[in-house]
């Protein structure tokens, strides 16, 4: 009688032992694919860390599962972001690569200078910068890059620049390095400024002059 009574408990035995054992691996593999670390590349000490900062309401994701939008919106809202890339590396971590902006010019709004980043943004600044061109004028920062792009299409090339003066009209004046003082026609095209640069190059200009190129076909000079 006793080896039969023991026999039948077996099954019970095994079966709350394959059940907690389960639960428990169950329990260590929700674990084991959670996010534990950050791997943050393409930025400085400082930005690294305020992204890294940020990020931590995500850690203990799972990292199959978590909400990249929602990574994404914490990431781009920080002005120096342009573009970044996630790559899992399982089980926990995710490495991030992040391009950060260019910064093209500098211009000023309510009384406070800001950086214009090639990603549309402006970003204050408290230190002056000398070696970037300034802009004048209560600027449009889509126009300002639309602008920018025509410059790098033409044979001007923008590092050439000293200061920029937007005007209402959506027109541009330029003042290079050089101290040629350039008023643009406000349908402004890479042609025509390739036949801008091409006639100060043939004239060969001396400094504080003053070109006028808003008349059609007609140039002329302010002494």
């Amino acid at each position: 009688m006793m080896p039969q009574r023991i026999s039948k408990k077996i099954p019970i035995y095994l079966f709350v032992f394959f059940t907690l054992v389960t639960i428990n691996n169950t329990k260590i593999s929700n674990d084991f694919y959670k996010i534990k670390k950050f791997n943050i590349s393409g930025l400085n000490k400082i930005e690294t860390t305020k992204i890294y900062d940020d990020l931590m309401i995500f850690k203990n994701n799972n990292i199959f599962s978590f909400n990249k939008d929602n990574i994404s919106e914490k990431i781009y809202s920080n002005d120096f972001v342009e573009k970044f890339k996630i790559f899992k590396l399982y089980p926990s971590t995710l490495n991030i690569e992040i391009k950060k902006t260019k910064f093209l010019a500098i211009t000023k709004k309510n009384n406070k200078d800001y950086l214009i980043g090639s990603n549309g943004k402006l970003i204050e600044i408290k230190d002056t910068i000398s070696n970037m061109p300034f802009i004048f004028g209560n600027i449009n920062v889509q126009n300002f890059l639309k602008f920018k792009k025509a410059i790098d299409n033409s044979n001007f090339k923008f590092n050439e620049i000293e200061n920029l003066y937007y005007f209402k009209s959506n027109r541009w004046d330029v003042k290079t390095k050089e101290g040629l003082s350039l008023k643009l026609p406000s349908n402004l095209t890479v042609q025509k400024l390739n036949l801008i640069y091409e006639i100060i190059q043939k004239k060969n200009f001396s400094v504080n002059k003053t070109l006028d190129f808003r008349q059609s076909n007609m140039m002329v000079i302010d002494e």
